[in-house]
Protein backbone atom coordinates (compact mmCIF):
# COMPACT_ATOMS: atom_id res chain seq x y z
CA UNK A 1 0.00 0.00 0.00
CA UNK A 2 1.53 3.46 -1.05
CA UNK A 3 0.23 5.23 2.01
CA UNK A 4 0.96 2.24 4.69
CA UNK A 5 2.01 3.86 8.27
CA UNK A 6 5.58 3.15 7.46
CA UNK A 7 5.92 4.98 4.17
CA UNK A 8 3.84 8.27 5.73
CA UNK A 9 6.55 8.91 8.37
CA UNK A 10 9.15 8.11 6.46
CA UNK A 11 7.05 11.31 4.04
CA UNK A 12 7.18 13.66 6.73
CA UNK A 13 10.72 12.46 7.82
CA UNK A 14 11.91 13.38 4.39
CA UNK A 15 10.00 16.65 4.73
CA UNK A 16 11.42 17.76 7.76
CA UNK A 17 14.65 16.99 7.07
CA UNK A 18 14.44 18.63 3.58
CA UNK A 19 12.67 21.72 5.57
CA UNK A 20 15.99 21.81 8.02
CA UNK A 21 18.64 21.73 5.06
CA UNK A 22 16.79 24.22 2.86
CA UNK A 23 17.14 26.73 5.91
CA UNK A 24 20.42 25.70 6.61
CA UNK A 25 21.39 26.12 3.35
CA UNK A 26 19.95 29.63 2.48
CA UNK A 27 20.35 31.05 5.19
CA UNK A 28 24.25 31.89 4.32
CA UNK A 29 23.17 33.00 0.91
CA UNK A 30 20.82 35.42 2.31
CA UNK A 31 22.64 36.67 4.90
CA UNK A 32 20.15 35.47 7.48
CA UNK A 33 20.91 34.81 11.04
CA UNK A 34 18.12 32.83 12.73
CA UNK A 35 16.83 34.44 16.13
CA UNK A 36 16.42 32.33 19.02
CA UNK A 37 13.13 31.48 18.25
CA UNK A 38 13.43 30.87 14.32
CA UNK A 39 16.46 28.12 16.29
CA UNK A 40 13.73 26.63 18.37
CA UNK A 41 11.26 25.95 15.44
CA UNK A 42 14.03 24.21 13.66
CA UNK A 43 14.49 22.27 17.20
CA UNK A 44 11.13 21.24 17.05
CA UNK A 45 11.21 20.02 13.09
CA UNK A 46 13.78 17.97 14.36
CA UNK A 47 11.86 16.33 16.94
CA UNK A 48 9.43 15.80 14.33
CA UNK A 49 11.30 14.33 12.36
CA UNK A 50 13.36 12.44 15.05
CA UNK A 51 9.92 10.82 15.61
CA UNK A 52 8.41 10.06 12.26
CA UNK A 53 12.04 8.17 11.07
CA UNK A 54 11.70 6.06 14.78
CA UNK A 55 7.87 5.35 13.84
CA UNK A 56 8.07 4.33 10.27
CA UNK A 57 11.02 2.12 11.66
CA UNK A 58 9.07 0.48 14.30
CA UNK A 59 6.33 0.12 12.09
CA UNK A 60 4.29 -0.61 15.58
CA UNK A 61 0.96 -2.08 15.63
CA UNK A 62 -2.60 0.20 16.12
CA UNK A 63 -1.75 1.11 19.83
CA UNK A 64 1.83 2.24 19.15
CA UNK A 65 0.60 3.90 15.79
CA UNK A 66 -1.68 6.12 18.38
CA UNK A 67 1.27 6.86 20.80
CA UNK A 68 3.59 7.69 17.39
CA UNK A 69 0.22 10.47 16.56
CA UNK A 70 -0.70 11.46 19.78
CA UNK A 71 3.29 12.43 20.34
CA UNK A 72 3.57 14.08 16.92
CA UNK A 73 0.38 16.12 17.42
CA UNK A 74 1.69 17.49 20.69
CA UNK A 75 5.21 18.34 19.50
CA UNK A 76 3.64 19.92 16.29
CA UNK A 77 1.07 22.28 18.38
CA UNK A 78 4.16 23.31 20.06
CA UNK A 79 5.89 23.84 17.19
CA UNK A 80 2.60 25.80 15.55
CA UNK A 81 2.76 27.60 19.05
CA UNK A 82 6.10 29.23 18.87
CA UNK A 83 5.78 29.79 14.81
CA UNK A 84 2.23 31.84 15.59
CA UNK A 85 3.99 33.79 18.61
CA UNK A 86 6.79 35.09 15.98
CA UNK A 87 4.40 35.63 13.47
CA UNK A 88 2.22 37.88 16.35
CA UNK A 89 5.98 39.65 17.38
CA UNK A 90 6.21 40.31 13.71
CA UNK A 91 3.03 42.29 13.31
CA UNK A 92 3.54 44.44 16.68
CA UNK A 93 3.87 48.33 16.00
CA UNK A 94 7.41 49.15 16.08
CA UNK A 95 6.81 50.91 19.63
CA UNK A 96 6.13 47.56 20.61
CA UNK A 97 8.45 45.43 19.71
CA UNK A 98 10.61 44.00 22.79
CA UNK A 99 14.21 44.81 23.20
CA UNK A 100 16.41 42.78 21.01
CA UNK A 101 18.30 40.41 23.30
CA UNK A 102 21.30 38.29 23.23
CA UNK A 103 22.00 35.51 20.55
CA UNK A 104 21.49 32.08 21.26
CA UNK A 105 25.21 30.64 21.53
CA UNK A 106 25.27 33.52 24.53
CA UNK A 107 22.32 32.71 25.93
CA UNK A 108 23.71 28.84 26.19
CA UNK A 109 27.08 30.14 27.96
CA UNK A 110 25.67 32.01 30.29
CA UNK A 111 22.14 31.12 31.60
CA UNK A 112 20.16 27.60 32.93
CA UNK A 113 18.93 25.79 29.86
CA UNK A 114 15.48 26.26 31.22
CA UNK A 115 15.91 29.82 31.38
CA UNK A 116 17.33 29.77 27.84
CA UNK A 117 14.34 27.86 26.51
CA UNK A 118 11.82 30.48 28.27
CA UNK A 119 13.92 33.53 26.86
CA UNK A 120 13.45 31.82 22.98
CA UNK A 121 10.20 30.51 23.12
CA UNK A 122 9.08 33.97 24.58
CA UNK A 123 11.29 35.86 21.94
CA UNK A 124 12.97 39.50 21.50
CA UNK A 125 13.11 41.98 19.12
CA UNK A 126 15.43 40.30 16.88
CA UNK A 127 12.62 37.63 16.38
CA UNK A 128 10.25 40.76 15.16
CA UNK A 129 12.17 41.35 12.20
CA UNK A 130 11.12 39.48 8.92
CA UNK A 131 14.68 38.75 7.29
CA UNK A 132 12.45 37.02 3.75
CA UNK A 133 8.92 35.88 2.78
CA UNK A 134 7.23 34.03 -0.68
CA UNK A 135 3.60 34.76 -1.11
CA UNK A 136 3.35 37.52 1.84
CA UNK A 137 4.21 35.01 4.48
CA UNK A 138 7.73 34.93 6.31
CA UNK A 139 9.36 31.94 7.60
CA UNK A 140 7.27 31.48 10.81
CA UNK A 141 4.36 31.62 8.59
CA UNK A 142 5.79 28.56 6.10
CA UNK A 143 6.48 27.07 9.25
CA UNK A 144 3.47 27.30 10.69
CA UNK A 145 1.70 25.63 7.59
CA UNK A 146 4.10 23.05 8.11
CA UNK A 147 3.36 22.74 11.50
CA UNK A 148 -0.40 22.43 11.30
CA UNK A 149 -0.15 20.25 8.07
CA UNK A 150 1.74 17.94 10.84
CA UNK A 151 -0.28 18.38 13.24
CA UNK A 152 -3.53 17.90 11.41
CA UNK A 153 -2.77 14.74 9.41
CA UNK A 154 -1.72 13.37 12.62
CA UNK A 155 -4.30 14.28 14.39
CA UNK A 156 -6.86 12.21 11.61
CA UNK A 157 -4.81 9.63 12.03
CA UNK A 158 -5.15 9.19 15.63
CA UNK A 159 -8.71 9.92 15.13
CA UNK A 160 -9.25 7.26 12.04
CA UNK A 161 -7.11 4.83 14.71
CA UNK A 162 -9.52 5.19 17.32
CA UNK A 163 -12.57 4.86 15.35
CA UNK A 164 -11.03 1.38 13.93
CA UNK A 165 -11.50 -0.83 17.20
CA UNK A 166 -10.99 -4.67 16.91
CA UNK A 167 -14.10 -6.24 16.27
CA UNK A 168 -16.37 -7.08 19.27
CA UNK A 169 -16.17 -10.78 20.28
CA UNK A 170 -19.73 -10.73 21.06
CA UNK A 171 -22.24 -12.11 19.29
CA UNK A 172 -25.76 -11.07 18.32
CA UNK A 173 -28.48 -13.82 18.98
Amino acid sequence: MLLSFRNLHMAIFLACAALLLTAIYVEPFASMDPCPMCMMQRAVFVALGALALIAGLHNPAQFGQRVYHGLMLVVAAGGAAIAGRQIWLQHLPADQVPACGPGLEYMLEVFPLFEVIQMAITGTGDCAEVQWSLFGLSIPGWSLLAFAGIGLLSLLLLVKSLRERAPSSHTTG
